[in-house]
Formats: C-alpha cells, structure tokens, sequence
C-alpha cells in the first residue's frame, strides 16, 4: 500500500524509489567518489570536527547537554584504572573503561532525514498527517513517547525514541564519501550576520569560479565554529545567534537553486546552517524553512558545525575549492542524527 497519494509541491518523494530513505545521498555514485578521490594530490588531511564538548553548556539549544562520560561499571564497581590482580593476583593488567551520555546533534553533526518532518495531507483526504521524508510516518516509521505534541502517534510512556526509518545508520551504510565543495562566505561576507539569498550564494560562487555539480557535498564556511571555538566552551548566545553568514530559507530562489544544483547533502560551520529565527511571514509555514525544503522535500541531509578554517585556508593558498570529503554519520540503527568526525583529503 502506497504511503503517499499525493506529495509536496517541488519534492523528489518517490523518484529513488517508493520505499528509498536516502533521498538526494543516492546521488553520490561510484563516480562522484572517484571525482573526490581525484582532487587527492597533497595527501594532507583536515580534520573538520569540533571536539564534542563544545559549544559547551546549552545556551544554544536548551534540550541539547554537553556529552557527560563516565566509567563502566561491573556490579558496582568502576573500571577506570582498575587493576586486574583484584581478580587475579598474578595479573599485572590496568584497565579503564568508559561510556557516554551524548546528545546525538549537540556539537558537529549530521541531520538524518527522521530530523526534520511536516503537517502535510499526504493521503489526499484533506487531513494533513505527522509525516517526513517519502511520506514516512510518525507514530509507526518514527516513534516516541506520547505527548501533546505527539497527539496519536502510538507511542506509550516515556519510552525510548526510534526512527525504525531514515535512521542515520542508512547514511552511515552509504559511506557519506564523496567530493567536498566549499564556499566561503565568511571571506566574502565577513562576520557579521548577513543573510544568503540565491543572489549572494551565486556571487560567491562566480568570484571564486566554483562549479558544483549533481553529486557534490557542498560545504559553507562562515566563521561561527571559529567563534565558539574562541569562547572556550563559554558560548555568548547572545554574540553567536548573529554571527556570521547564514542561508535565507525564505529566499524561494535558494531553494530552488538547492533543488536545480543536484547537490547530495548541504554542511555549514554553523548552527542550524539556516538563519533562525526566520524572516518573518504570514500563515501556515515552516518556522525552519530550509530544513523543511531539505530534509523533508528533498531528503537532503544537513550538516552543522563543521571547523572549517584549516581546510578553508589551505584551500585558498593553493587556489583550489574541490576535495575528497569521508565523513560517515555512527552507524547507530533509529538514531535520529549522529556526531560526526568528517575528514577532508586535499
């Protein structure tokens, strides 16, 4: 039985397939990994991840807390430096062993497409449902504990949460490997918070004569991650919620540009890659308009703060915009979003 009779306007649902959970990541082939392989000519890699601590403490997002390690325990005892003569007296093995409480998009990250859904009439009945990407479900495709915001969903309790589909563990079976593309707007148009319409992305895009193509992972540099960096896990909300560039999801021409580009996944250095708030408008929207394009129109994965300034710089010294991107989110099966440690090789 069809999930969908009908589907958003300007959404791809259905043209990967009718049960597909990869949306525009089925775009990155086994060519678009040997053009990344192909821009390898230094052998130097950049690490692209923040240390997972930061931003540190949860001004940014109040739901999300810094990742809170501690030692496994056997019974009652810790095993962090834990001296195996205790069980044998002839061993002289030291053992430590630990385990984390992590929010999954609290630091660098990726979106899976269980991230972001819509009220959207899908069955045509003029009822809108709980839905995401390809028409998948909330309250049987992803699950959670019941409540208002929830209403009917099925869910029972405060038991645990899963996307039994679009979980990022397809995108981590996927690879996320491919060519990297960066513009840097914080180089265009500094620090200062400045919104990125399709006019200013194509501005960038001519001064520094970047062509993306079908199949690339495009990667924006506005200098935010560099920001937090800088405040040492004391972020100034206050400061941050302004800084740097960001994409205008209003812009309807941005997005359709997004749609036209053939890009597979879209990674910032910033929180939430799109301006929030939004501009402002009138009647039924989207508050997160660009998530709403890509993650739930196009199946599009987002990526937020990415350390970029490494790799941006070298990439400028050596006149270049092109390398091979790996960043595979944790294979965690019905995880909703997932830390990640994405490499680029130049």
């Amino acid at each position: 039985m069809a999930r969908w009779k009908q589907r958003p306007p300007g959404s791809n649902w259905g043209e990967f397939g009718p049960d597909d959970q990869l949306g525009r990541v089925n775009l990155i082939g086994e060519e678009q990994v040997l053009k990344g392989a192909r821009e390898i000519r230094a052998g130097k890699t950049f690490c692209l991840s923040l240390p997972l601590d930061l931003p540190g403490g949860n001004v940014l997002n109040p739901r999300r807390h810094p990742p809170r390690l501690s030692p496994t325990r056997l019974q009652d005892t810790p095993y962090l430096n834990f001296p195996l003569r205790t069980l044998n007296p002839d061993a002289v093995d030291v053992l430590s062993d630990d385990q984390v409480l992590l929010s999954m998009q609290y630091s660098t990250q990726w979106d899976s497409l269980a991230h972001v859904g819509a009220l959207f009439d899908a069955d045509g009945d003029g009822r809108a449902e709980l839905c995401y990407y390809n028409g998948y479900r909330a309250g049987i495709d992803v699950v959670g504990p019941k409540d208002a915001s929830h209403a009917g969903c099925g869910c029972d309790g405060d038991g645990p949460s899963a996307a039994l589909k679009l979980g990022v563990e397809n995108m981590a079976a996927k690879g996320m490997q491919g060519r990297g593309v960066l513009v840097d707007l914080a180089r265009h148009f500094g620090l200062g918070r400045t919104l990125i319409g399709a006019r200013e992305l194509r501005q960038a895009l001519t001064a520094d004569g970047i062509e993306v193509e079908r199949g690339d992972m495009l990667v924006l540099r506005t200098g935010f991650a560099e920001a937090v960096v800088e405040m040492a896990g004391q972020p100034d909300a206050e400061v941050l919620h302004g800084y740097g560039a960001a994409l205008d999801g209003t812009d309807p021409e941005l997005l359709q540009w997004i749609s036209d580009s053939g890009i597979a996944a879209l990674c910032a250095d910033n929180y939430a890659v799109e301006a929030f708030p939004a501009r402002e408008r009138q009647g039924p929207r989207a508050m997160l308009p660009l998530h709403h394009h890509c993650l739930f129109k196009l199946g599009l994965p987002l990526a937020e703060l990415w350390y970029l300034k490494d790799l941006a710089e070298w990439l400028r010294a050596h006149g270049r915009h092109r390398f091979m991107l790996t960043a595979p989110p944790l294979r965690l099966p019905h995880a909703i979003g997932s830390p990640v440690t994405p490499i680029a090789t130049v």
